[in-house]
């Protein structure tokens, strides 16, 4: 009993550390916290129907600490920052353009978008529809340049987006 009660805190211990990190990581890096929360929900759920034990949940869990302790590391190994590393991300969520454009297109369009995004927020962007709409021009131009998604999947386009409001909102913060 006493090992249950134990394993059954430190497992909700892990969990809200790892929900901490989730939400932290979901002001910045968009694609990232939307993996690691899938990954965090897929293990709850697994335990819940009982297809792991408790010492098998805390595994993977601490598991599941170390991938997002490693990923702050992929910046620098890429030779990124962690801005262009969230643009990255999300303009490799479309595999063609791995496959077309390759990666030292994409860190380009990824040290592009931070630029252009860095230079069209202002304090009150989100409170200006022309400001917002000049952005979302601005970024559509961009990827537009380097032929960005080559298979012209519009929900491409939308996760960079997200990803240029996202870190727009924290620029102007």
């Amino acid at each position: 009993m006493r090992f249950a009660l134990r394993g059954n805190l430190q497992l909700e211990l892990l969990r809200r550390l790892l929900n901490d990190e989730i939400r932290s990581q979901r002001r910045t890096n968009l694609v990232q916290a939307r993996r690691f929360s899938e990954l965090l929900d897929e293990a709850i759920s697994r335990y819940t129907n009982r297809a792991l034990s408790t010492a098998e949940i805390i595994a993977a869990l601490v598991e599941l600490a170390k991938e997002m302790r490693d990923s702050k590391a992929r910046a620098g190994e890429l030779g990124l920052t962690d801005d262009e590393l969230a643009f990255y991300d999300a303009v490799c969520q479309n595999d063609s353009a791995i496959l077309e454009l390759g990666d030292d297109t994409l860190k380009a369009i990824a040290q592009a978008l931070v630029k252009a995004v860095r230079e069209s927020a202002t304090i009150d962007w989100n409170l200006k529809e022309s400001v917002q709409a000049g952005l979302r021009a601005k970024v559509k131009r961009l990827l537009a340049r380097y032929d960005y998604p080559p298979d012209r999947e519009e929900r491409a386009i939308e996760l960079v987006l997200e990803q240029a409001q996202l870190f727009a909102e924290a620029e102007a913060a």
